[in-house]
């Protein structure tokens, strides 16, 4: 028998705990390391949500990578065609790790209604469009279908369809320049609003509207079989930059690869910095939570100043009864933990069903609601972390043991 969890054991189960003076101060131990969790939770939970999310975003409109022509630069506008036939297309089979790829072209242009105009990015898109990433932002219609004969469909903003007092049925004229004449008659399409999406991402929102890429081959004169840009999409973005570097060598040499980080860098620091945050937060909740657990150890062993001096004089180590408080304390923290994650969880799980909490300034963070993202290793890990943490800052308060003498400790009061 383990005589250390005996004596736990029996001092946990002893009823005089229930109305010593240490019960409130352990109570108040415990609600601390429940809180603590609680807040820690919702942190990580918030923090890496709003991370995927805006990820996400970006990453629905461009690609995790982008691979174009060097003559392209770093214009918004495809300039110049890229064959179809590529070795990584339509499957990248050399880079593991790659879900899919797609073949785009954007054009500039201007939308014209009888009352109004606005600029637009049009992003032809063909039947190899993964509209999987993007159908979740659809506010009102339905998602083009572009896999057949070349229609007029075309799927705007949510931002551009107020401005333009557009809605869905509802048709415009938009106007492009011709390539290399100014001067020219510009190139007029027809095209009619079957979908209105919204992503929050007025950035994007505010420019991007969808057509069929065939509308753009035939304005800037190019064969069926070219394109402006491909876009690759990745299995695990943690993977980004090394994806990044593989793909560039895996591509021919007159074509260039940037991937959303190196894009939208800006984004992606301001993002970076929920790291921070969360670190912050996690670690003051762990050192309250752990100075709680101190103070109720102290007490704990003020309250046991006699047992300890008894344990000492049958020959009991010092580390044997420093591991009987330890042993106490992992359990008040456990306590703590398991109370921590049912509310907290529980708060997370009501947030990511019914959308409870809002951004008071949604446009500052391209997305009206809170959102929250856990899975088991990440709950499993912080908790882990917790009572890790709270354990070693109980070590050192625990060797007062050592320095308490046994005449002295059973004649204690």
């Amino acid at each position: 028998m383990n005589l250390e969890l005996f004596i736990t054991k029996r001092l946990i189960t002893g009823k005089e705990d229930k109305i010593s003076i240490s019960a409130p101060i352990i109570k108040i131990a415990i609600a601390a390391i429940a809180i603590g969790v609680v807040m820690m939770l919702i942190a990580l939970a918030t923090g890496v949500g709003l991370k995927r999310k805006i990820r996400e975003k970006v990453a629905a409109f461009n690609g995790h990578i982008q691979i174009s022509n060097y003559d392209n630069n770093i214009s918004e506008v495809s300039l110049s065609p890229i064959p179809l036939q590529q070795d990584f297309y339509p499957e990248f089979k050399n880079v593991e790790g790659v879900r899919h790829v797609q073949a785009v072209a954007t054009k500039g242009g201007i939308i014209r209604t009888e009352d109004t105009f606005e600029g637009m990015l049009a992003k032809g898109v063909g039947k190899d469009y993964d509209w999987s990433v993007f159908a979740e932002y659809i506010v009102d219609g339905r998602l083009p279908n572009f896999t057949e004969k070349l229609n007029e469909e075309a799927l705007v903003s949510r931002t551009m369809a107020n401005r333009l007092q557009l809605k869905v049925g509802d048709s415009f004229f938009s106007f492009f320049l011709k390539d290399g004449d100014a001067n020219q008659v510009p190139n007029n399409r027809k095209f009619e609003v079957v979908g209105i999406y919204d992503s929050g991402f007025e950035e994007f929102d505010a420019t991007y509207v969808f057509v069929d890429i065939r509308h753009i081959q035939r304005m800037n004169k190019w064969d069926e079989d070219q394109v402006g840009n491909f876009e690759v999409f990745l299995d695990n973005f943690d993977q980004l930059e090394e994806k990044s570097n593989e793909i560039y060598g895996k591509t021919v040499s007159n074509l260039d690869t940037q991937n959303i980080k190196s894009k939208y860098y800006r984004i992606f620091e301001w993002i970076g910095l929920f790291d921070f945050n969360i670190a912050l937060i996690i670690g003051i909740m762990v050192i309250v939570g752990g100075i709680n657990m101190i103070t109720a150890l102290l007490v704990l062993i003020l309250e046991r100043t006699q047992m300890i001096g008894i344990l000492k004089a049958l020959g009991t180590a010092n580390w044997s009864i420093r591991k009987v408080f330890l042993y106490n304390a992992a359990y008040l923290i456990t306590i703590g933990l398991l109370w921590g994650n049912v509310i907290g969880l529980g708060v997370l799980f009501l947030q990511n069903k019914y959308r409870m909490f809002k951004f008071p300034n949604p446009e500052e963070y391209y997305i009206d609601y809170i959102p929250v993202y856990l899975d088991a290793p990440m709950v499993l890990l912080l908790n882990l972390g917790v009572m890790a943490l709270c354990l070693l800052m109980l070590l050192v308060p625990s060797y007062i043991i050592t320095k308490i003498t046994p005449v002295k400790a059973i004649k204690f009061e």
